[in-house]
């Protein structure tokens, strides 16, 4: 029988997973379509590798193995699998067609509701992609400032002008990696010393899990503003979670321009661009950004149903109160065990991440660990609570029944100080995140 969310005593047959896998090695490079999803991310060996469907709050793998997902699909699943009055406008649309020869008057509808909701919307551009809308955000910025260069600050998509500071930057010539530097959040001196004429945005997502601190952000728009520089907001992950307007709202601040997708459509692919009229107006005649799908009928229906539902339900105060007994609930537990110190759960309560400090050992394999012994007892996890909507009180009282299962586990294996013999699959695998070795020191920047 497939596992269930219970304290399972097998780990999960994941047969079917498997041939799937062997048989996407023989036909895709890569095999997975977002590092996040792929199975470096998931213990080889114990965590399954395909998803069949959803549910609410729960999938089930393609061999029927139940579990409580906390990735919410890495971000789009802000109300929840199959919700319903999402999956009704979807339906609705889907009679009528799907894409057009000429433009939809959803696309309006969709625009004016992003106007009501978010803080610097003076116009809106919709497109497919977060990558899409970053790269359409940094073009229209060197096109209004005339000039090109770009700090930035946390995951901004793959391409060029991003993915060159990283370590996977093969393919990408130089000339245009030496066009994009990286800065500490929270450093608003190193930034105010590194911004010259040359630096066209600032593009930073609002917090990651660090809040900002000493009005980081407040200062951050002063500083742009006094040298000319536009800056940027990647809310992908901020966007409709914290606020119904974003960061921008949560502190009261305004941001030149803002992109946002993963939540606002609870799965279907779309992206805004949010910002000033005055740099928008250029991708009417100098600036090119376009894409046969940007106006995709089920996407935007989805998206105005999503954003509705927001709205009217204060999704972003159930994220906030259900997060926080999660958060709260973990470093409990792990006080219980003497942890503390160890390990912790951090970050804003709709978005929180499991860390363990480098004292715990190898810090991928004792993530992989504290994952098999999760997934076993029905709960898919990566080390992120995504909270969705769906979401209940049932949910968080068994997950946070499973840490308590397996905390002693992963305190034992820490101190055996050999985590690797604990596991039953293999360790997770590191992926890039440019948020450290920073290189927008002055004496770099204007050399």
């Amino acid at each position: 029988m497939p596992n269930t969310v219970s304290s399972n005593p097998n780990y999960p047959n994941i047969t079917i997973s498997d041939i799937l896998y062997d048989r996407a090695l023989q036909v895709q490079k890569p095999v997975t379509q977002t590092l996040a999803k792929g199975p470096g991310q998931f213990t080889n060996g114990v965590a399954p590798k395909y998803l069949q469907k959803g549910k609410g709050s729960h999938v089930w793998d393609v061999d029927g193995n139940e579990y409580i997902d906390f990735n919410s699909a890495i971000g789009p699943i802000s109300l929840g699998y199959a919700y319903k009055a999402v999956d009704d406008a979807i339906k609705k649309q889907l009679e009528d067609g799907i894409t057009f020869s000429l433009m939809h008057p959803l696309e309006v509808e969709l625009s004016e509701l992003i106007q009501e909701v978010i803080p610097n919307a003076e116009a809106v551009k919709i497109s497919k992609t977060g990558a899409d809308v970053c790269s359409a955000a940094i073009r229209v910025a060197r096109a209004f400032t005339k000039r090109e260069k770009i700090f930035c600050c946390g995951y901004h998509g793959w391409h060029d002008w991003y993915i060159g500071i990283t370590s996977r930057n093969s393919g990408i010539p130089e000339s245009i990696q030496n066009m994009t530097y990286t800065f500490e959040y929270n450093n608003i001196e190193a930034i105010r010393e590194a911004l010259d004429e040359t630096v066209a945005a600032v593009i930073l997502e609002p917090f990651i899990f660090e809040a900002p601190q000493n009005n980081f952000l407040q200062e951050l728009v002063e500083a742009c503003r006094e040298n000319g520089t536009l800056l940027i907001f990647d809310e992908m992950w901020t966007g409709f979670r914290i606020a119904l307007g974003g960061a921008q709202e949560y502190f009261n601040v305004k941001s030149d321009l803002a992109v946002y997708s993963k939540a606002c459509a609870n799965g279907m692919p779309i992206a805004l661009l949010t910002g000033r009229a005055d740099v928008m107006e250029l991708f009417n005649n100098e600036v090119f950004s376009y894409t046969t799908f940007g106006g995709e009928a089920l996407s935007l229906a989805a998206c105005i149903a999503t954003i509705q539902e927001i709205r009217d339900k204060n999704v972003p105060e159930y994220l906030d109160k259900k997060g926080q007994i999660l958060k709260d609930g973990y470093n409990h537990i792990a006080e219980e065990f003497g942890l503390e110190n160890l390990t912790k759960c951090v970050g804003y309560n709709c978005r929180t991440m499991v860390i363990f400090a480098p004292e715990a050992g190898n810090g991928l394999e004792v993530k992989a660990l504290m994952q098999q012994e999760m997934i076993k007892r029905g709960v898919l996890w990566a080390g992120f609570h995504n909270m969705c909507f769906s979401h209940t009180d049932e949910d968080i009282e068994h997950t946070l029944s499973a840490y308590r299962e397996v905390m002693p586990i992963v305190k034992a294996a820490i101190e055996s100080q050999d985590v690797k013999s604990y596991l039953q699959g293999q360790a997770l695998e590191a992926v890039f995140r440019k948020t450290s070795n920073y290189n927008i020191k002055p004496a770099l920047v204007k050399a």
